[in-house]
């Protein structure tokens, strides 16, 4: 008897909460910053891989930490649509276009990679990039250490009609 008064109560809140929403015209919550390119160096108000960030098609400069792809990630489609390469060139970004080409410098050791984002993420609260297990070992970046603070200069941001700007890292670039 007592779980038939449960139920009940619990279906009438439901009830409840269902007409209040329809009263009130469901209008989705709108979050700001989310629409709007946040700065690179801050961290990321959301780890959550449903978040949608505008495309950064300035070519600019971030700074911030870069890790490790995650072996599971190795042969799963990209965003791309290629599998994931551990031996290629590959990286994700949650902002620069697919297609778009930049030079990852490990700024603890001077040392640098050139990478194709080819996927998105990574989902980590404070990166702004992962790269692929080769590309993370050409700039120290190794399983056991994980992560470091790296600068991302585009050298050739992919636009949405299919055409190219050259971004800071672009050999003719001015500063």
């Amino acid at each position: 008897m007592r779980r038939s008064v449960r139920f009940k109560s619990l279906a009438a809140i439901l009830q409840f909460s269902v007409a209040a929403m329809a009263a009130t015209g469901c209008a989705p919550h709108v979050d700001l910053d989310a629409t709007v390119t946040p700065p690179e160096t801050a961290p990321s108000r959301t780890t959550t891989s449903t978040a949608k960030l505008a495309p950064d098609l300035s070519g600019r400069t971030r700074f911030g930490k870069a890790s490790f792809y995650a072996r599971r990630f190795v042969g799963r489609d990209m965003a791309d649509g290629v599998k994931m390469n551990p031996q290629g060139d590959n990286a994700a970004s949650k902002t620069l276009p697919l297609g778009t080409t930049a030079k990852i410098t490990n700024i603890e050791n001077g040392q640098s990679a050139v990478v194709t984002i080819e996927d998105r993420g990574p989902y980590v609260r404070g990166r702004i990039v992962d790269l692929s297990p080769s590309t993370a070992r050409k700039i120290g970046i190794s399983e056991r250490n994980g992560v470091a603070k790296v600068k991302v200069a585009p050298i050739a941001v992919m636009m949405p009609d299919g055409s190219t700007k050259d971004g800071t890292a672009a050999p003719d670039a001015k500063p």
